[in-house]
């Protein structure tokens, strides 16, 4: 019989359940997935019962697969999608579907919450702008729009949050997902009284806050029969999944940092104080890690630049893939070794869906620049891969103006790739560092937070343990002195287009 620990993972397809030995084993995974309803411009919604469905059968597979018992999880925790709403009554019946983070229908509502507090002065108080994508302004708009439903509501919750209830019978939050709901005071660790006050909903409707290792308490008899786990097993309470990728990629203590490479992407690093950067390029998140917290930069479509490129231009790769074998993204990857840095010339601005930070301009489109006649494939391809790296590369600079920082972890789908690895350590201008897992971050950050808040783990140190061996790439000084000047360049040409880009669509 031995200790084991369960991490769920509750993105926005599905959830990943991850069971670890306390000594940082993966020993076995299993995904459920779930679907999103598009029922009108700007609304994404799930159904809450979804997530409790899949938590209790990828619980059930998970155990029956790894031939463990139930008794045998001591603990249990979630990284889950942020920035949510999910009306829940006083005894936890959901009364919406959940406005998940991809909802953006409370533009006016952000426009009112603007009338009462200024963007400076917003930000300032919790390290985020004031937009539609949060949690107060769907509350807001629930409350607006369905007055009923607002009534009726005891509490707003995020999805993990609500899986914590389903598995305990009690209501909160942790501070990283208090933070998505936009209305965090980040120094204090508290609800903002004078966002809450602003926005017009009533603070009694919004959890608890605590940390990440706060033992809300054990699984129910109910929650018990449900996912197959004991009563004995503790429920910690987990952060955010942005949040608690940091733990899980190492990032547990001041001047740590790690780049997260999906479909979007993103660089966090770790700071003792909140990161208030003047020009709001970056936002800063509460670190899952108790009194930390995780300045950050995320760009908007970074791998989802890539994936553009392997649909478009790289359709023979695509389809000698399919016929030979392998991945089609392998194969890009050679090609674009065919071009030296710097790409031939060609410069390209990654912005097909707008963009986050560092830039914060929806307007923004994708450009290649410096075509000549001498410009290969290789070179277009190599463009794309180093357009989104100096991007990143950007917002990596705003966050060593407060930090410092000399290496930094990888983790994401390109983390594998040594010419991605390479281009990132170059360009970056830091030591990258690659672990063992380099796509279970999340889960192993949960599985973290549930070592430590139950006792099983003697703190967050631990994470190094679950990451296993690291392999590290060094950054060639006479590249990085290249590429800063490639990336005034690149910085001169989305300037340059700043008035095309605010003259709108079919002018």
């Amino acid at each position: 019989m031995g200790d084991y620990i369960l991490a769920h993972d509750l993105g926005t397809s599905g959830n990943k359940a991850v069971l670890f030995s306390t000594d940082g084993r993966l020993i076995g995974s299993m995904q459920t997935a779930y679907g999103v309803f598009y029922e009108r411009p700007l609304w994404a919604e799930q159904d809450p019962k979804d997530w409790w469905q899949a938590v209790c059968l990828s619980t059930k597979k998970l155990l029956l697969q790894c031939g463990i018992r139930g008794e045998e999880v001591k603990a249990v925790s979630f990284s889950g999608q942020m920035m949510g709403a999910l009306p829940v009554d006083r005894d936890g019946n959901p009364l919406t579907r959940a406005v998940i983070w991809a909802d953006m229908r409370a533009q006016k509502e952000s426009e009112k919450l603007r009338e009462k507090i200024d963007d400076d002065r917003f930000y300032g108080i919790t390290g985020h702008r004031n937009t539609a994508s949060y949690g107060i302004q769907k509350a807001m708009w629930i409350k607006e729009n369905l007055p009923e439903v607002y009534e009726r509501t005891d509490k707003f919750l995020n999805a993990k949050d609500y899986m914590v209830y389903k598995l305990t019978g009690k209501f909160y939050t942790d501070c990283s997902d208090a933070n998505s709901m936009d209305c965090l005071d980040l120094a204090k660790r508290d609800w903002s009284e004078e966002i809450v006050s602003a926005s017009g909903v009533d603070q009694d409707k919004l959890p608890k806050i605590v940390e990440s290792v706060f033992h809300v308490g054990n699984v129910t008899e109910r929650a018990a029969k449900e996912t197959g786990l004991s009563t004995g097993t503790k429920v910690i309470m987990g952060a955010g999944d942005g949040v608690a990728a940091n733990v899980g990629a190492g990032c547990v203590a001041p001047g740590k940092a790690y780049c997260c490479m999906g479909t979007s992407a993103w660089v966090a690093s770790t700071s003792e104080k909140p990161v208030f950067d003047q020009a709001k390029r970056i936002v800063c998140w509460a670190h899952a890690v108790p009194g930390l917290y995780s300045p950050n930069g995320t760009m908007q479509y970074a791998g989802g630049s890539y994936s553009w490129l392997k649909n478009t231009i790289c359709l023979d790769e695509t389809r000698r893939a399919e016929e030979e074998g392998g991945s089609a993204y392998d194969r890009m990857n050679r090609a674009i070794a065919e071009s030296a840095p710097g790409a031939g010339g060609v410069l390209f601005l990654p912005y097909l869906m707008g963009e986050r930070a560092p830039k914060w301009n929806g307007d923004a489109k994708g450009v290649f620049y410096g075509i000549t006649a001498k410009t290969t494939r290789q070179d277009m391809l190599r463009s794309v891969m180093e357009g989104i790296v100096m991007n990143l590369a950007e917002c990596f600079s705003i966050l060593r103006e407060s930090t410092a920082i000399e290496e930094l972890t990888l983790i994401g789908g390109v983390a594998r790739s040594g010419i991605w690895q390479k281009s990132i350590a170059d360009i970056f201008g830091v030591r990258v560092n690659i672990p063992g897992y380099t796509e279970e971050a999340n889960s192993i950050g949960a599985a973290v937070i549930a070592g430590v808040g139950s006792g099983l783990l003697k703190d967050f140190s631990a994470a190094d343990h679950f990451l296993m061996g690291k392999e590290k790439i060094e950054f060639d000084r006479d590249s990085h002195r290249f590429y800063c000047g490639r990336r005034k360049k690149f910085n001169e040409v989305y300037e340059a287009l700043l008035p095309v880009y605010t003259e709108g669509e079919g002018k």
